[in-house]
Parts: C-alpha cells; structure tokens; sequence
C-alpha cells in the first residue's frame, strides 16, 4: 500500500497550541513527536511505501540535532521516499543516507528526491511535490503537495497532504494526528473536494 504525508515539523516547538497555520495542541515537543509516530505505526505496516513530502522536522539545534530527529524517524514502519521541502537540508538527506538503518529485507528504509515524483494510481498520474503546482486543465492528474499546512488550495486536482492539512476533513472516519493517507483514501478526499467546490461557485 502506497500512503503520503507531508511537513511532520518533527521538534517544531514554534507549531504547539492552537494557530491558524499548523494548529498542533500539544503541551510539549515530546508529545507532538511522540503523536507522530503513534499516528503513523497506526495505518503504515513495514511492507508499506510512504512518500513523505518535505519538511521532515525543525529542531532548533539544525543539522547537530539530526541524531535526534533520525531516532524518530527509525521507529516509522515502511520504507520511506522522501521530497524534498523547503526546511529539509541536502546534508539532513545526506545523513539519513549513511545512518539507513535498512528494513528487514536488507534494502534501504529511506530513499530522496529532490523536487518531485510521478506515481500512477487508480487510473491517475500524481505528481507529488512539496509546494502545490498550479496544472490548469488537466485529465486524469493529480498534484499531492504540503507546505501549506492548515491551508488548501482552492484546486480540486491540489489535494494537500499535510498532516494539518484541512483535506483530511473531507473524511468520514478521523485518522489519527500523524497519520499519512492511504492511496485508497485519496479519490475520496478528491471527490469530496470537487464536490465542495463546485458548490461553492
């Protein structure tokens, strides 16, 4: 099973309590990181593929804290395909390179991109990027982004990904905070965002 996720904001201390942007209603950076994986391990099992869209984390003590920031990112399940966004460092990505801890198979855990990956899907191309793409008329494809947050694009084919992302509203059953989203939720989210706009017009 294919999921996506984007801006975890791992050690984002600036993110707790209630805000507009990236509401995060947590009383300490321990138990948003904590959420995070919780939320993850909840939906992802170890055979899973999770594209992460960029902004893996933001501790305060930058690339001296990646030790801390790959302990989280050790206990996710699946292998991880990371975007790069805006706060994640090529020597971020260069670390978790030669730390890979590897998955059972003894293949990578962790794989990177620099700005974006076209996947196919239930009948759609998806581009998947960090920032949201502006695709004008399109037939049969999708942008996945982040950067966002607690913001959506008012684009039926830009379905935001983040885990504060308002998209995740559209669903009937709440996932868990950290949780990423499955390939078979996103024409859910799709349609229902379609839907609303085509409403609001």
């Amino acid at each position: 099973m294919k999921y996506f996720i984007s801006d975890t904001h791992y050690f984002h201390a600036n993110l707790l309590g209630a805000n507009d942007f990236a509401p995060r209603l947590f009383d300490t950076v321990d138990a948003m990181n904590q959420q995070l994986v919780v939320g993850w391990n909840a939906v992802v099992k170890e055979h899973d593929v999770v594209y992460h869209l960029g902004d893996v984390a933001m501790h305060p003590q930058y690339e001296r804290g990646n030790g801390e920031v790959l302990a989280y990112l050790r206990q996710l399940n699946g292998k991880i395909i990371f975007i790069k966004g805006n706060h994640d460092s090529r020597a971020f990505f260069k670390y978790l390179t030669e730390n890979d801890p590897g998955l059972a198979d003894g293949s990578p855990k962790f794989e990177f991109h620099d700005v974006g990956v076209l996947v196919k899907f239930n009948h759609f191309q998806y581009y998947l990027t960090h920032y949201p793409m502006l695709l004008g008329q399109t037939n049969n494809i999708r942008n996945l982004h982040g950067h966002i947050h607690h913001y959506s694009m008012p684009i039926a084919e830009d379905i935001n990904v983040g885990v504060d992302a308002p998209e995740r509203d559209f669903l009937t059953e709440k996932l868990p905070f950290g949780a990423p989203i499955s390939e078979n939720l996103i024409p859910v989210i799709a349609a229902a965002k379609e839907e609303e706009i085509r409403r609001l017009k």
